[in-house]
């Protein structure tokens, strides 16, 4: 089957704003009974249709944000705010921990059974990173806190508001670590990630050679399929292909002139190096000249 590359922006921003998809995309990557999702307005790299020089000055880390509803207990309920966070390349930390810090500071308006309530909600951070962390070795890994007695020494097992709320959960998905294999929900989800089989030189269509089974999967599958043939979509596609050439290109010229201004720093440090060493020979023989003129004075003196 056809699909659309589920890491571009366009396919990925098309597929989440299915909440059936989003639902299941989050509850599998999380492991949890999720009842409801809600997608808050989204701030997107680029806009569609836009000059692909704009594009490539603007673009950022993408990211897509919801508040989720997930079920803790028989009739026990929580909502917390999923940020899903998307970077093809490495990028700085600092860009991530600025997003996360935006949510920390503000309060979200929710939904609720007595109608809109201002609240400040658990965090939970996904992050799909187009590159290899080299020090984690698997596709998925969660970052899980705890609760930790230090006095006696023992795990926690009640939760609180209050440290909830200043501290949050966090999984990271390693796309190149995919491998397509289908033994449970996680890797069936994940098989569409997969980095493999593309049938055009940008990496945005490729053949999906897994069965598939499950409604959600279907789902998926049907949505990916209708991204990759549809006629606007396929261009929102090649906007966004053409965007990241640009961008990459840039880019690569700014780190060539990173390095090159790094070596030519370098070599004028080593010119100043050098002229600091003669000039340091040179006092030493002056210095040198003038102990051998303050002897012959004391010998013409005698």
């Amino acid at each position: 089957m056809l699909i659309a590359n589920p890491i571009s922006d366009t396919a990925f921003k098309i597929l989440m704003d299915d909440s059936r998809i989003a639902r299941f995309f989050i509850e599998t990557i999380l492991e949890e009974n999720i009842s409801e999702v809600m997608v808050k307005p989204q701030e997107i790299a680029y806009q569609h249709g836009a000059n692909t020089d704009s594009l490539a000055a603007s673009f950022g880390i993408f990211r897509l944000d919801f508040v989720a509803t997930i079920k803790t207990g028989e009739n026990d309920y929580k909502k917390v705010l999923i940020e899903i966070q998307k970077a093809r390349k490495q990028a700085d930390v600092m860009r991530f921990r600025k997003y996360l810090a935006e949510h920390y500071k503000k309060e979200d308006e929710v939904i609720t059974g007595d109608g809109k309530q201002i609240m400040i909600l658990p965090i939970v951070t996904i992050y799909l990173l187009g590159f290899n962390l080299p020090e984690v070795e698997t596709a998925v890994v969660k970052i899980n806190r705890q609760y930790i007695d230090c006095i006696d020494r023992k795990i926690l097992t009640g939760k609180n508001d209050f440290i909830e709320k200043l501290t949050h959960d966090c999984f990271v998905v390693q796309i190149p670590r995919i491998e397509g294999r289908i033994q449970n929900k996680l890797d069936k989800l994940l098989s569409f990630f997969e980095q493999k089989y593309f049938i055009d030189e940008g990496r945005m269509l490729k053949e999906y050679k897994l069965p598939i089974e499950g409604e959600e999967m279907k789902l998926i599958a049907e949505r990916l399929n209708y991204i990759g043939t549809d006629r606007e979509s396929r261009s929102q596609l090649d906007i966004e292909k053409e965007a990241y050439r640009v961008f990459y290109m840039e880019m690569d010229q700014v780190e060539k002139d990173y390095k090159k201004s790094l070596e030519e720093i370098a070599k004028h440090k080593q010119e100043l190096e050098e002229k600091e060493k003669a000039l340091e020979e040179k006092e030493k023989a002056l210095e040198e000249m003038a102990k051998e003129l303050e002897q012959l004075k004391r010998q013409l003196n005698k």
